[in-house]
């Protein structure tokens, strides 16, 4: 995707220095900075920190921090790859990627070790970057078909009114993004597109992430607080809902950012379609019962009592919104029963939240 009209990636190997580059998206949107990675300390802060941050680009920093562990001189695997899984519970992509990455290590001599790991990071950046595209091709049919459902009814429509929460465009992937992939289609396609953009509270990631990119991209889209969702639904003012996911369930349960769940339950009583676009590696197909078996992170008091901005002088400074002494209580992700989601969109097509659709899936080659 493009910032300032340049095309970036998320994620990069550095030839030239050695290192493994990322966008510092802790610094977004007043500040645009990368950052090397060098260390597994520094893969594993870059995660925990949420410098990089979304299901898909979790998985792929992983990948480089193994590497980034073999060159340094760590021999134990299984070591390396605990301390990376340690960095966030929730997304199921970071157990995928380091899986995957052991697997082929494990028959790999020691000592050509370090650079099979930086090779194998380098593919799944890229299978990455083209499973969002694809993802955004399948989305892209759903978006043209309510675009045109929309003008049957309503001739006089100027635009299709998508309701997004939390980001799940390019920033939280390598290239292109899950549930903005699809909007990112359509706008190139010349469907109109405004997007409704949940500020999505602590960290803001709507408001600072996903805002940045649809301006980016010069995609008409209007910030709101995260409760307006509901109340723009009941005034038909949302068309379709289109989210990602960090875990997926076998049974079509999906967990995503805190406050997903609202969102569907709106939409529901709203009858306005739920979309989630998601990767077939966030499908985790060990589960049943995402409410009982996904672990749901909490994360530091602080993101909820403090809020990051721009002072008068514009610098990015942290300031205290609420008394001393509150409990805090900072749940990471929620859960959204299959029920209430209208179908998953991933890169291998559009499927039912249920069982039988996606035990088929699994089986599906790559």
């Amino acid at each position: 995707m493009h910032i300032n009209g340049q095309a970036w990636r998320t994620i990069w190997f550095d030839e030239a220095d050695q290192c493994v580059g990322i966008i510092d998206q802790t610094r977004l949107p007043h500040h645009f900075e990368t950052r090397r990675l060098n260390s597994l300390d520094d893969a594993c802060t870059a995660i925990s920190a949420m410098q990089v941050r979304g299901a898909p680009l979790i998985g792929v920093t992983a990948a480089y921090g193994v590497y980034l562990a073999l060159r340094e001189g760590h021999a134990d695997l299984a070591a390396i790859c605990e301390r990376l899984l340690a960095t966030r519970p929730t997304a199921v992509n970071l157990r995928w990627a380091l899986e995957r990455v052991s697997r082929a290590l494990q028959q790999t001599p020691e000592s050509e070790r370090a650079d099979a790991a930086l090779a194998l990071a380098g593919v799944l950046a890229d299978e990455d970057a083209a499973a969002c595209s694809a993802i955004g091709e399948y989305g892209l049919e759903l978006i043209r078909a309510a675009w045109d459902a929309k003008r049957a009814v309503t001739p006089e429509a100027d635009c299709l009114d998508i309701l997004t929460h939390c980001n799940a465009g390019w920033l939280a992937t390598v290239d292109w993004g899950t549930a903005l992939a699809p909007i990112y289609k359509a706008h190139r396609a010349g469907i109109p597109v405004h997007v409704w953009v949940d500020e999505t509270r602590p960290r803001n990631q709507g408001a600072f992430l996903t805002a940045w990119e649809l301006q980016q991209e010069g995609i008409d889209h209007t910030i709101i607080v995260d409760n307006a969702g509901g109340h723009l639904m009941q005034h038909g003012q949302v068309d379709l809902c289109l989210v990602g996911s960090d875990r997926t369930t076998i049974t079509g349960d999906v967990c995503n950012k805190i406050g997903t769940y609202l969102k569907a339950l709106a939409a529901h009583d709203n009858g306005v379609p739920f979309y989630v676009a998601l990767p077939v590696s966030t499908i985790d197909f060990t589960l049943e019962d995402g409410l009982r078996e996904i672990p749901i992170e909490q994360r530091h008091p602080h993101e909820v009592s403090h809020m990051q901005g721009l002072n008068e002088q514009g610098q990015l400074t942290r300031i205290q919104v609420m008394a001393h002494h509150s409990a805090v209580n900072n749940y990471g992700f929620d859960v959204t029963p299959a029920r209430l989601v209208t179908a998953l969109i991933t890169e291998k097509g559009v499927f039912a939240a249920r069982r039988d659709s996606l035990a088929a899936l699994a089986e599906r080659p790559a």
